[in-house]
C-alpha cells in the first residue's frame, strides 16, 4: 500500500492501528536509509516530526471532541520545535479551554490507547488553559516546554490564548526565568564533571552539547517574547560567524544522535563503547594511520562542544549584562593602556586592540593571571580575539615580545592551568603551539586514559600548581615537599606542556614530545642548561613510573640501573614530581596509595644510589647482613633466641631479606615463632600506615609449601572481592613457605575500615588453604559491560633475570574476573614456581609481570616448556566471557 491509501485506512478503518504501524514503520525505514545514504540529517529530523503530526492528526480527527473549537491537540518541547529523531519523546499536550466537556473522557482515553497501541514513546498530559498556566508558574521544565509549542490538531487559537500568557511576565520575569535556566545549566554541568571531556557523553545534556543550544534559545525565546522563530541572528545577539558555529555544531550532533538511536533501536543519547565503533563506521569515520576511526569522530565530537561552549558563554555574558545587569552602573578600573576591568570581566578599550598590538593576544592572558579578582573575558572582547586570532601566525610565534609575555606567564604565581584552559578554550593556545593544536580533542580509545590528551595535560599543570598548596600535603607528601626546592618551576611546567604532546602521529610520543618541546626552549630563549633539562623530562617521563609498577625495586640491581639513567639529584626531584602529576592526572583510579609508596620506595632508593655513586655497585650479601642484624635486634628486644630465629631464617632464600622492611621481617619472624608447630596456616592481616604498603591491608600467609599455593590463595582472594595489587612467594629450602599479599576492597579502602569482614578475610583463609589441593572454585562473574568493548588477544613474553636466576613472564589482557586465579591455575598445571608478582591493572588492560621458575627453583630455559605455558595462558584467558 502506498503512503496516501495508509492515510486513508487510518481515518476510516474501524482499527487504524495496522495502517498506522506499517505507515509509521516504513517511514521510519526510508529515512534510516537515507540517513546511512547522507541525507541532511535536518531534513530527516523534521521528516519524522511532519509523519508523526499527520498520523496524530489523522487519528485525532476520528474522534467527535475534534470537532469542538475549545480542546486541541498541541506539540510542545522539542516535538513542539518540529524536531524529531528515530527514537525521541513525542510530548503532547491536550489543550481544552475551561476543562474536559461531557463525552470528552471516552475520545481522550481511546486515543491515549490508541497511541500506546503504536508503541509510540508518548508523553502527554490534559490540562485547560488556567491549569497549564498555574502548572507553568510553579515548574520551570513546564514553563519552558510551553514555550515551544506547534498546534497538531484543533484550533490554533487556544495555543495563541497560552502562549501570550506563558511569554508574560505574570508567569515568570523574564530575570526569573534566566537564573532558573542558568542555574539548571549549572547543575546538569555538574552532573557531567563540569567538563565537556567524558569518554562516554551524553550528546542531549553534557557540556557543550544539544541541551546548551537548547538553553540559549529558550532564553532568547523568553527574552525576546519569539514565539515563532528561532532566528537569534535578527535581533544582533549572534554574529554570522556565530551563528554558523550553533548551524553547524548542532547539524553535526544531530548527526550523532540520529545515528545512535538507529544503532541502539531506542531513545539512546549517551555515546556508550557499545556503539560508538559502529556509529564512527556509519557516519564515514576511518583509520588513519595509527588513530582509529572512533578516535577521530569523537576527536571531532570535543572539538564541536568545546567550541559551542565558548560561544555559550559569549551569548549568555550578554543575557546576564542585559538581564540582570540592567540599570545598574558598571564598574570599571583601567589596567593598562589596553585593557581595563569592567565588572570584574577584563576587557580591550577598544576593539581594534589586537589589530594594531598583535601581542596583546597574548598579554590579555598574563593580566587574568596576575589578577585573580578577574572572572572572565567580556563577551565583546572574546568576540574580537576570534576575530584577530588568525593573527597567531609564525611571525606572531617568534616576535620576542610574545615569548617573552608567553614566559612571564609560566613564572606568574597564580592558577596556572585555570589560565592555560582560557587560552585553549578560546582557541589562542592551540594556535600559539600549533603541536598543542594538534591533540586537542584527541581521545585515545580505552579505559585506562579516560580524558583526552589535552584535558589530560591541563590536569597535569593543574596538579602541579596545587602542589605549592598546603591542601594536599596529606595527598602528595613527598611531592609537596620537593616542589619548593625546585629552581625554575616553569621548567617543570614547559615539561607538563610537551610530555604528551606527539601522542597519535606514530613513533615513540616520548621522544618526538622531547624534539617539539626542544624547539619550544630555544624559540623562549631559555639557557642550554634548561633546554635540556626540559628535553629530558618529556623523553623520560615515562621512564620511573614504568620502574616503580613492572620491576621488582626490592633488587638493589634494578635500583642501580634506574639511578644509572638519572643525571643529577635535580633530574630525580624534577622526574618524581612529573611522575606523580602525570599517574594522578590520567585516571582518578589510577593513583593511589599503592602506587604512591612504589614511587616514594623508588625514588629514597635512587636517592641513596646517586650518593654512594653510580659507579660503586651495591654489595647484596651486605646489604642482606645488615637487614639481617637489624631485624635480629628487634627480635632480641623481644627476648626471641637466635635459635628460635635461625630456625626460620634459615629456610627461606636470601631474597626474602631484599624485599620487605626490617620491621616487617622482624613482625613476621616474631609471629612464626609464636606459632610454633601449628599444622594449620598461620595468616596475618594488618593495615600498614608509613610504610610501603600506606594505606593498604597486607596478608601474610605461612604453611606448608604447595604448589597449589599461589593459585588457591587468588581464588579465595577473589572470592572475597578483594582486589590485590601487589604478591610475593618466598621459595624456601624448607617445608614451609611464607607468602605476602597487598589488597585493598572493591572501594579501594583496607581491610580496617572493616573489622570484622578482616576476621572473616583470615578465617576463610585459613579454612581454604588447610588443604589447597582442594582447589577453590573460581569466581565467574560477569565482566563488566565497558570492559567486554577492549577485548584484544593476549600477550605473554617470557624473558630470564641471569642475576636472580629466575624467568620473567610478562601477561599482557583484557581485565577480568578471576583472572589471577586462572593464572595460577595454569601455571599449576605446568608445575611452574612463583616467587614474586607485580600487579598492574591499566583501565582495561591488565600488564602483570611474574617472577618464575622451575619445580627445581631454576629458570625455564627449555624454549618448549614457555612455548606450551604461553599457548595455555592465551587459551585459558582468551576464553574469559
Amino acid at each position: 500500500m502506498d503512503r496516501s491509501e495508509l492515510e486513508s485506512r487510518i481515518s476510516n478503518d474501524t482499527s487504524p492501528v495496522f495502517a498506522a504501524r506499517e505507515l509509521l514503520r516504513t517511514s521510519y525505514d526510508t529515512d534510516a536509509e537515507a540517513f546511512r545514504q547522507g541525507a541532511d540529517v535536518r531534513a530527516l529530523v523534521h521528516t519524522r516530526a511532519n509523519t508523526i503530526d499527520k498520523v496524530l492528526r489523522l487519528i485525532w480527527n476520528r474522534y467527535p471532541l475534534s470537532r469542538s473549537s475549545d480542546i486541541a491537540l498541541i506539540a510542545v518541547g522539542g516535538y513542539g520545535r518540529g524536531e524529531l529523531h528515530p527514537h525521541s519523546d513525542i510530548d503532547l499536550l491536550i489543550l481544552t479551554r475551561n476543562g474536559i466537556e461531557e463525552g470528552w473522557q471516552d475520545d481522550l482515553g481511546a486515543f491515549i490507547t490508541l497511541l500506546w497501541d503504536l508503541k509510540l514513546d508518548i508523553g502527554h498530559s490534559v490540562r485547560s488553559l488556567e491549569e497549564s498556566v498555574a502548572s507553568a508558574r510553579q515548574d520551570i521544565t513546564i514553563l519552558t516546554n510551553l514555550l515551544e509549542t506547534r498546534t497538531i490538531a484543533g484550533p490554533d487559537g487556544l495555543r495563541k490564548e497560552l502562549s501570550d500568557t506563558i511569554f508574560s511576565d505574570d508567569v515568570s520575569s523574564d530575570r526569573d526565568y534566566f537564573l532558573a535556566k542558568r542555574a539548571e545549566q549549572q547543575r546538569r554541568h555538574q552532573k557531567y564533571g563540569d567538563t565537556e571531556y567524558n569518554l562516554e557523553p551524553n550528546v542531549k545534556g553534557s557540556p557543550g552539547a544539544l541541551r546548551d543550544i537548547q538553553t540559549i534559545g529558550w532564553i532568547t525565546k523568553r527574552h525576546f517574547g519569539l514565539q515563532n522563530t528561532t532566528d537569534l541572528t535578527r535581533f544582533s545577539i549572534l554574529t554570522e560567524e556565530e551563528h554558523q558555529i550553533l548551524h553547524q555544531g548542532e547539524t553535526f550532533l544531530w548527526q550523532l544522535r540520529y545515528g545512535l538511536q538507529l544503532l541502539a533501536d531506542r531513545n539512546e543519547n549517551r555515546l556508550l563503547f557499545d556503539h560508538q565503533r559502529a556509529l564512527a563506521e556509519m557516519l564515514g569515520y576511518q583509520d588513519e594511520g595509527k588513530r582509529l576511526g572512533v578516535e577521530l569522530m569523537m576527536q571531532s565530537y570535543y572539538r564541536t562542544v568545546l567550541a559551542l561552549a565558548e560561544l555559550a558563554d559569549v551569548i549568555l555574558q550578554f543575557y546576564d549584562e542585559a538581564i540582570i545587569g540592567s540599570g545598574s552602573e558598571d564598574e570599571i578600573r583601567p589596567l593598562n593602556k589596553r585593557f581595563q576591568v569592567r565588572n570584574l570581566y577584563i576587557e580591550a578599550i577598544n576593539n581594534q586592540v589586537f589589530a594594531y598590538a598583535p601581542y596583546a593576544i597574548m598579554e590579555i592572558f598574563v593580566l587574568m593571571a596576575q589578577h585573580s579578582e578577574i572572572k572572565g573575558i567580556r563577551a565583546t572582547t572574546i568576540r574580537s580575539l576570534r576575530a584577530h586570532r588568525h593573527l597567531i601566525d609564525d611571525a606572531f610565534r617568534s616576535d620576542l615580545a610574545v615569548t617573552t609575555l608567553f614566559m612571564e606567564l609560566l613564572r606568574t604565581p597564580h592558577a596556572l592551568d585555570q589560565t592555560l584552559s582560557a587560552m585553549k578554550k578560546y582557541n589562542v593556545l592551540g594556535r600559539y603551539l600549533p603541536e598543542f593544536g594538534q591533540i586537542i580533542g584527541q581521545m585515545q580509545h580505552d579505559l585506562f586514559h579516560i580524558y583526552t590528551v589535552d584535558a589530560h595535560t591541563m590536569r597535569v599543570i593543574r596538579n602541579m600548581v596545587r602542589l605549592n598548596s598546603t591542601d594536599v600535603r596529606d595527598e602528595y607528601p613527598l611531592a609537596s615537599r620537593l616542589i619548593h626546592r625546585l629552581p625554575k618551576l616553569e621548567t617543570l611546567f614547559i615539561a607538563g606542556l610537551y610530555h604528551d604532546v606527539a601522542k597519535g602521529r606514530g613513533g615513540d610520543h616520548s621522544e618526538l614530545g622531547a624534539i617539539d618541546a626542544e624547539a619550544f626552549c630555544e624559540r623562549h630563549h631559555l639557557s642550554e642548561r634548561d633546554t635540556q633539562l626540559v628535553s629530558w623530562m618529556v623523553e623520560n617521563h615515562l621512564l620511573m613510573s614504568m620502574t616503580a609498577q613492572r620491576k621488582d625495586i626490592s633488587d638493589p640491581d634494578i635500583i642501580q640501573a634506574f639511578a644509572r639513567a638519572i643525571p643529577s639529584q635535580a633530574h630525580l626531584d624534577y622526574l618524581y614530581i612529573l611522575t606523580v602529576c602525570d599517574i594522578s592526572a590520567t585516571n582518578p583510579k589510577l593513583w593511589n596509595t599503592w602506587r604512591a609508596s612504589l614511587l616514594r620506595q623508588l625514588y629514597i632508593e635512587t636517592k641513596r644510589a646517586l650518593r654512594r655513586g653510580t659507579d660503586t655497585p651495591v654489595d647484596r650479601q651486605a646489604w642482606i647482613d645488615a637487614t639481617r642484624e637489624e631485624a635480629r635486634g628487634i627480635l632480641h628486644a623481644q627476648n626471641m633466641t637466635d635459635d628460635q630465629i635461625e630456625h626460620i631464617w634459615g629456610t627461606v632464600d636470601d631474597d626474602y631479606f631484599l624485599q620487605d622492611s626490617t620491621v616487617d621481617i622482624a613482625w613476621q619472624t616474631a609471629a612464626i615463632i609464636r606459632h610454633g608447630d601449628n599444622p594449620d596456616p598461620l595468616v596475618l592481616i594488618r593495615d600498614t600506615r608509613g610504610g610501603p604498603t600506606d594505606g593498604y591491608s597486607q596478608i601474610i600467609i605461612y604453611m606448608k609449601d604447595r604448589v597449589a599455593l599461589f593459585a588457591a590463595t587468588t581464588a579465595v582472594l577473589e572470592q572475597l572481592n578483594l582486589n590485590i595489587v601487589d604478591a610475593r612467594i618466598n621459595s624456601s629450602e624448607g617445608p614451609h613457605s611464607i607468602s605476602s599479599y597487598v589488597v585493598l576492597d572493591e572501594q579501594g579502602q583496607p581491610l580496617g575500615v572493616d573489622p570484622a569482614r578482616k576476621e572473616r578475610t583470615r578465617k576463610r583463609l585459613i579454612e581454604e588453604l588447610d588443604d589447597p589441593e582442594d582447589y577453590p572454585d573460581i569466581i565467574h562473574r560477569r565482566t563488566p559491560r565497558q570492559l567486554k568493548h577492549f577485548a584484544f588477544p593476549t600477550e605473554v613474553t617470557f624473558s630470564n633475570d641471569t642475576i636472580n636466576q629466575r624467568t620473567v613472564m610478562e601477561v599482557i589482557t583484557p581485565d577480568r574476573p578471576g583472572l589471577l586465579a586462572r593464572i595460577g591455575q595454569v601455571l599449576l598445571e605446568h608445575r611452574v614456581r612463583l616467587t614474586n608478582a607485580k600487579i598492574a591493572t591499566l583501565g582495561e588492560r591488565v600488564e602483570d609481570v611474574f617472577f618464575i621458575t622451575d619445580e627445581h627453583g631454576e629458570p625455564l630455559r627449555d624454549s618448549g616448556v614457555c612455548q606450551a605455558l604461553q599457548q595455555d595462558l592465551c587459551t585459558m584467558l582468551d576464553d574469559i566471557q
